[in-house]
């Protein structure tokens, strides 16, 4: 990385209004093991910069991988090009003001840096992981992947800005599928997703979940079917953050609302007038925008155009208060967003995207929960989903669900699934869990944009319990 960025940005040669240099470089380890054995073990370093301009009140935007001088110049230029051929067909009227002063620095924390282990570490706590789950010849797949991440980003400004954040994350999985004639199930720990080192690869925690999932593949074998009918929903954190995901957080991109995503990731049912009346959901839900919470997946103190990162309301009691967008988008529509214009790396401009979309917790255990629902189902890891363009009608398949009968917790049940619409199934959330269901989840690589750009989000829920949820059965 330039230790001289400012410096380097203050000899470029040019005739903007306003001048950006972002500088990324990520280093990547990437280790999955297979019944035993590894089946990939890679490292990959990606290093470059991206100069963003303003010409006429357009933005323009040109990369490079070749980190000269020659070439920071070259792609000066052909922004500075690229900005004047559009300036003329601008959708909005851009100023320096759009670009504010900043001035930050941002450490993730790591009680144990990623670069205590070797290569060879990683893949054997992962091949253990794997037998391990072997409990019974009828599982007949063990598979454990991590995902090492080691980031360092640096913007400057022509009118001063300077910030420099500096990131580790880790993510995970395992899973265990078993076979018993035609009957297939596979059972999964989901994707633990966070910022930090080496703590979140804890061999005794591996050990214990990759115990439990191969003990719960088995029992999916002999579960019976989910059944069929309405019944009271309750949705484990690693449920229901993708929930929160796809029927909260896209719909609340205000490039969706604007349009521009509708030819790729689709439009929203949200529109802008909504913002500050439309109940959302039932008043217990309050959904934050946080990327300031230490060790989720996506916590940072500046966006990628400078903007200060804050916590803010989306829904407060229900009620949709904000919308997941950058400054640029919240100058066009003139609506409060937050700090979130974020690039996947330095080969792509930053858009609205998602950062920490959390819900806060309630005051009801987990215990309280089951105990006040006389039928329903507990649901408990994605497995599969689909949703409308719109954001709006959606289902979701989980790995593993159980029976509630009179308020306890009682047989295992297989293939469950839940349907319905985003406001209705919001509408009936009737209870939130307590801090001692809270949990931080997350996605490694939710895509979005032209070019694509997989990009980091996370997500701390706790368990909740909807009411009135079409559930049925069988594989989607």
């Amino acid at each position: 990385m330039s230790r001289n960025l400012t410096e380097r940005l203050k000899k470029l040669h040019h005739q903007a209004d306003w001048v950006g240099v972002r500088e990324v470089k990520e280093t990547l380890r990437n280790c999955i093991a297979r019944n035993g054995k590894i089946e990939q073990n890679t490292m990959t370093i990606d290093h470059g910069l991206m100069v963003e301009v303003l010409v006429d009140g357009q933005f323009a935007y040109c990369g490079t991988s070749d980190t000269s001088t020659q070439a920071l110049q070259t792609a000066c230029d052909r922004a500075v090009l690229l900005a004047r051929h559009m300036s003329s067909r601008k959708i909005f009227p851009f100023t320096p003001d759009h670009r504010p002063l900043a001035v930050g620095e941002y450490h993730a924390p790591a009680e144990i840096l990623l670069n205590k282990a070797t290569a060879g570490d990683v893949a054997g706590l992962l091949i253990d992981a794997t037998q391990k789950m072997k409990l019974s010849d009828k599982i007949v797949n063990c598979m454990a992947h991590a995902l090492l991440s080691e980031k360092e980003s640096t913007l400057v400004s022509s009118t001063g800005s300077h910030i420099h954040q500096v990131f580790s994350s880790v993510a995970s999985i395992m899973s265990a599928t078993a076979q018993d004639g035609s009957e297939i199930q596979t059972r999964s720990t989901g994707v633990p997703c966070h910022q930090g080192g080496l703590e979140f690869l804890d061999r005794a925690v591996i050990e214990r979940e990759a115990e439990r999932v191969g003990r719960e593949s088995l029992e999916l074998l002999t579960a019976e079917q989910c059944p069929t009918g309405v019944y009271d929903l309750v949705l484990a954190p690693d449920q229901l953050y993708l929930q929160v995901h796809e029927s909260i957080g896209h719909p609340l991109e205000l490039d969706r609302i604007l349009g521009d995503e509708r030819n790729y990731a689709g439009w929203s049912f949200v529109q802008a007038s909504d913002f500050g009346k439309l109940q959302y959901g039932s008043p217990l839900l309050n959904v934050v925008f946080d990327p300031t919470l230490m060790s989720e997946y996506a916590s940072y103190a500046f966006d990628d155009t400078g903007l200060p990162a804050t916590r803010q309301y989306l829904i407060k009691d229900g009620i949709l208060l904000r919308g997941i967008g950058g400054i640029d988008s919240q100058k066009r529509l003139a609506l409060p967003g937050v700090a979130c214009s974020r690039a996947s790396s330095w080969n792509r401009p930053p858009i609205d995207r998602m950062a920490n979309i959390n819900i806060e917790p309630g005051d009801t255990s987990f215990n309280e929960m089951i105990s006040g629902v006389e039928r329903g189902i507990y649901m408990t890891t994605n497995t599969s989903w689909s949703i409308d363009d719109y954001r709006n009608k959606f289902q979701f398949g989980c790995e593993y669900a159980r029976l509630i009968e009179n308020g306890k917790l009682t047989k295992v049940l297989r293939n469950p699934n839940y349907r319905g619409t985003t406001k209705t199934f919001w509408h009936n959330l009737k209870k939130v869990g307590d801090a001692s269901t809270f949990e931080i989840w997350g996605s490694p690589g939710c895509g979005k944009g032209e070019p694509n750009q997989g990009i980091t989000v996370g997500h701390a829920v706790p368990a909740c319990l909807f009411g009135d949820i079409e559930v049925f059965g069988g594989s989607l």
